[in-house]
């Protein structure tokens, strides 16, 4: 037992210990990290101090292991000489005079070119998706390139495995992606691993939390893209995973909640920077470079041609690509702006730029969904909608019990993004994502109409409605606020 004197020793040290974290975290937390997510972290930090240092050693870091940053500085150097040229656009309307400026800025940030004569048809339903990538899988005759945030397999997605497995006995190559911590994460995991080897079929996790096996990276990383590539010649990408879209779990399914996906089916030059994606992530998984299927497609006339630019965003590039494209669009648009997102947790920048938006006189929607799956995010995200309301921006909420999944916005007439990221602060700075940025009236206006088929099946949040929030929700939503920041 110890004695006076060893009590106050120990006192004393423990204060020592815990005011020199304070003053470490001051210097080490804020470098090279926003404003709000470094307040975050102190607060942690502070009110927390062990259990917030060891959450900071573990998840505070952004970067990924030194021999990943490498091959995605090698695979951009090899996008950059790889379509070299493949700017060149024809200018048959008149562009926004602002629009060259963004395709250098994506450039740039992504190292993918902005490529003309391509084709795009959109798919809102979610099983009419699945028929439509299985059609084209069960076509292909060179190779066929899966990269999905989520792959299970259970009654709705077995066609597509059966597909993949035909390709693989026709002498298709078939290479599968799927993220490893949130796939795990689903029902069948074990089964789905075992039927893709029983196939023969390629595949590999993306961003593997394995120590035992030497695999390791910051674990609350996720590769959450969305891409089927056929040939070279088809390219799908946008938000929905493969899987039932309940996704099979059991408080999903009592809560009867269905997810509302959005995907795009692509044809032309387009394909081949979708694919350089896959390739770049197939790269860092296994150290094999598949140059032989980076091959341009060359580009063919056809009607209403749309110009598309690829760009990849996440901790393997040094700028946040999809924030700062989406920065660029939100200040340089004109008319209106209409964003669709089931992850609504902004940053400072975004919320300057949508509520600026507002004061130039713009007509800003914001389309989310009225409830959530996972609750801290949904709270934090109802966090920003009294600003957003105040401010003059139309909030429509999707009707339960779908979960309006789908993620794109449209700027004026003429350009779109579509693709897997959310206008969030995990897609932001930790998830991996590809965005695609469309030049193209027809396409926007195809666009507007799946925008229009959504607001109305949702109902228009008020000002006065929001401010009968009861007290404990404003708390939930505020305490969420501070947690989206911690990263």
């Amino acid at each position: 037992m110890l004695g006076i004197d060893g009590l106050t020793i120990t006192v004393l040290l423990a204060l020592i210990v815990d005011f020199s974290v304070r003053v470490v975290a001051i210097i080490v937390v804020p470098r090279n990290r926003r404003p709000m997510s470094g307040m975050a972290w102190l607060l942690t930090i502070f009110f927390i101090p062990y259990i917030g240092v060891l959450l900071f050693l573990l998840i505070g870091y952004r970067v990924l292991p030194r021999k990943r940053l490498a091959m995605q500085e090698e695979i951009n150097q090899f996008i950059l000489d790889s379509t070299e040229g493949m700017e060149r656009v024809q200018h048959d309307h008149p562009w926004p005079s602002w629009l060259e400026s963004v395709v250098e800025l994506n450039r740039n940030l992504g190292a993918m070119p902005l490529v003309g004569d391509n084709t795009a048809s959109l798919i809102g339903e979610y099983q009419v998706a699945f028929d439509t990538m299985i059609a084209d899988i069960d076509r292909a005759q060179k190779y066929v390139h899966v990269e999905f945030y989520i792959l299970s397999l259970d009654h709705t997605t077995a066609p597509f495995f059966d597909a993949l497995e035909n390709a693989h006995k026709r002498g298709v190559s078939v290479r599968v992606l799927m993220d490893h911590i949130q796939s795990m994460r689903k029902p069948g995991f074990r089964q789905t691993k075992k039927r893709l080897t029983d196939a023969g079929i390629q595949w590999e996790l993306m961003l593997p939390v394995q120590p035992f096996k030497g695999k390791w990276q910051r674990p609350d990383l996720r590769n959450h893209r969305k891409l089927l590539i056929v040939d070279g010649l088809i390219g799908f990408m946008g938000s929905q995973n493969i899987i039932d879209r309940s996704y099979n779990m059991r408080g999903n399914i009592r809560r009867g909640l269905q997810w509302k996906d959005f995907m795009t089916r692509l044809e032309g030059p387009i394909v081949s920077g979708l694919n350089a994606i896959f390739i770049t992530d197939w790269y860092s998984e296994t150290n094999e470079l598949l140059t032989r299927d980076i091959e341009p497609v060359h580009p063919r006339p056809v009607t209403d041609a749309l110009d598309c630019q690829v760009v990849p965003s996440g901790p393997g590039f040094k700028g946040e690509n999809n924030l700062r494209l989406f920065l660029a669009l939100l200040y340089y648009a004109q008319d209106r702006i209409i964003i669709t997102s089931p992850y609504f947790v902004p940053d400072e920048s975004i919320m300057y730029a949508i509520t600026t938006a507002v004061q130039r006189g713009l007509h800003v929607e914001l389309i989310v969904s009225e409830i959530g799956d996972q609750a801290v995010v949904y709270h934090a995200q109802r966090s920003y909608y009294e600003e957003l309301l105040t401010a003059g921006v139309h909030i429509y909420m999707y009707k339960a019990p779908y979960i309006l999944h789908a993620k794109h916005f449209t700027i004026d007439d003429e350009v779109a993004v579509v693709g897997s990221s959310n206008m969030d602060q995990r897609s932001f700075s930790l998830n991996m994502e590809v965005s695609l940025m469309v030049r193209g009236r027809s396409f926007v206006r195809n666009l507007r109409a799946m925008e229009d088929e959504n607001r109305s099946n949702s109902r228009e949040l008020t000002l006065e409605e929001w401010r009968k929030q009861p007290l404990r929700s404003t708390i939930l939503d505020n305490l969420a606020r501070l947690t989206s920041a911690v990263q």
